[in-house]
């Protein structure tokens, strides 16, 4: 009977996610995974520089995150906190790629503070100022911030 009400659950989730495009939340220890349309998204509890953060993500089958909507940028922006997103211009200056290898697409760079404004010091991308939609800032990679990994739950 327990087995059949586990399931029942797992069904209603996937049905939400899929058609109804809802946001769910689950808690996890001190973590907490997110599910955004076929995305599993993670908040660290602790803040690392970009690279263990990504690394981290990388360890859970995950990766930073890439945001490619205005939907997902205010997915992100809500849960209020200073985030790594999967964004650098390490390779190149100036040319910024998700760690997919893709150039971006969109952008929510803050225009307020002439963003990406950084130079070769400022090289990883982060969610700044949640308060607005262009929330993007670059940082210095080794600035210690929470993070935010996604994982594809679909194919």
């Amino acid at each position: 009977m327990l087995c059949l009400f586990l399931l029942m659950g797992l069904i209603t989730l996937v049905l939400l996610c899929k058609y109804n495009r809802n946001i769910i939340s689950m808690p996890k220890s001190s973590q907490a995974m997110h599910v955004f349309y076929d995305d599993v998204s993670n908040i660290s509890s602790e803040p690392k520089s970009w690279e263990e953060s990504r690394q981290n993500c990388r360890q859970k089958g995950a990766d930073l995150m890439i945001i490619n909507s205005r939907e997902e940028q205010n997915f992100v922006n809500q849960f209020k906190k200073h985030l790594w997103i999967g964004l650098t211009d390490s390779e190149t200056e100036g040319t910024w790629k998700w760690v997919d290898g893709t150039q971006t697409t969109t952008s929510y760079w803050n225009q307020g503070n002439k963003e990406p404004n950084g130079g070769t010091w400022q090289n990883c991308g982060e969610i700044d100022n949640y308060n607005i939609e262009d929330s993007w800032n670059d940082a210095p990679c080794s600035n210690r911030q929470f993070w935010i990994c996604e994982k594809r739950v679909s194919p």
